[in-house]
């Protein structure tokens, strides 16, 4: 029984000196959450930048889908 429970015991600390998986899902999470917070200011310095044009009287630069095209074929 000694042996059986030492190797629990091994496996153990192995697992919690790698970091385990509780760890490996506590980093993912922080780096979704990074991932966000980036989007969040990039889509805010868009934003602020497209009221600044609307003010400043000048087009926006769209960067998305282009408006849709009239019906050329006829």
């Amino acid at each position: 029984m000694d042996d059986h429970h030492d190797i629990l015991a091994g496996k153990a600390a192995a697992s919690s000196a790698q970091g385990g998986p509780g760890e490996r899902a506590k980093q993912q999470e922080a780096e979704r959450k990074a991932r966000a917070a980036k989007k969040l200011r990039e889509n805010l310095a868009r934003r602020k930048q497209q009221a600044r044009a609307r003010r400043a009287g000048e087009a926006d630069e769209a960067i998305g889908l282009p408006a849709a095209k009239t019906d050329e074929s006829c």
